[in-house]
């Protein structure tokens, strides 16, 4: 078997989101950028998992740490986990920086390694619509949870077009008619991002019914969607464009908190 056989899509994602990391915090809707994002993420968390009082925590794929460091401001005792070295640089200055004793794990968010029945609640931020085998995973984080343990899964879907993409496009597009603005070349980053997310399962866009209906099918329940993010997402407008601003309102974006039965 060829090197170029070996090389998978998971090693694909991996090495993507290792080349963003450099650039990741620059970004509203990556890292928080006001205390008034601050709260509104706290009250999320807090409406369906509470507050921490020294539970274990696993933030999964968590990147930087930002999620990290919002349940670590909540007293969960925190473990981040993500594949990317890269990632985890800079997750462990910022947590040096700020003081705190989150720990930072090298691994799958799809195949943990973490022991069963470890964690009291596990977390994730925008990882669902990318995975390859959700199901496997969802097994997997079923594994990993206490009985009565609570998985919070904050996504959305990112893909399929909304009226206010389509009124973008099309107001670009005119801008572009009349010479007032010039075609925008696709970045070669950008291009391996449509190309990596075509192949995930989740291709055709993360729908909570479907997400839910998958961590039904694990074993979870009960299971609460929570279409309430508009604090979250307001407080973001504020640091977008208008027109990006627009597309983030239309999307199809979710919570979904589903717990594992006690017994």
């Amino acid at each position: 078997m060829n090197e170029a056989s070996n090389y998978s899509l998971r090693d694909e994602i991996k090495e993507y989101w290792s080349m963003r990391a450099a650039t990741f915090d620059e970004q509203p809707g990556h890292e928080i950028f006001s205390e008034t994002e601050r709260a509104a993420w706290h009250a999320l968390f807090e409406r369906h998992i509470g507050k921490g009082n020294g539970r274990r925590a696993l933030d999964l794929a968590s990147g930087t740490a930002v999620i990290s460091h919002l349940m670590h401001d909540l007293e969960f005792a925190v473990t981040g986990l993500d594949w990317s070295e890269t990632m985890l640089e800079k997750a462990r200055a910022k947590s040096k920086q700020r003081g705190s004793n989150i720990q930072f794990l090298l691994g799958d968010a799809e195949n943990t390694l973490e022991p069963d029945n470890s964690y009291d609640v596990i977390v994730t931020r925008h990882l669902v619509w990318t995975l390859v085998d959700p199901a496997a995973a969802f097994v997997e984080w079923f594994r990993v949870l206490k009985p009565g343990g609570k998985l919070l899964v904050v996504d959305g879907d990112f893909v399929s077009s909304t009226w206010a993409s389509k009124l973008n496009k099309a107001m670009a597009d005119f801008m572009q008619t009349l010479g007032l603005r010039k075609a925008v070349e696709v970045a070669p980053q950008m291009k391996t991002h449509r190309d990596i997310l075509a192949r995930v399962h989740f291709s055709g866009g993360a729908r909570s019914d479907e997400v839910s209906a998958m961590l039904r099918q694990t074993g979870f329940d009960p299971i609460t969607v929570d279409f309430d993010l508009k604090q979250i997402h307001s407080a973001q407008k504020k640091h977008i464009s208008f027109a990006k601003g627009l597309e983030r309102g239309a999307q199809h974006r979710y919570a979904i908190c589903a717990q594992k039965p006690i017994s």
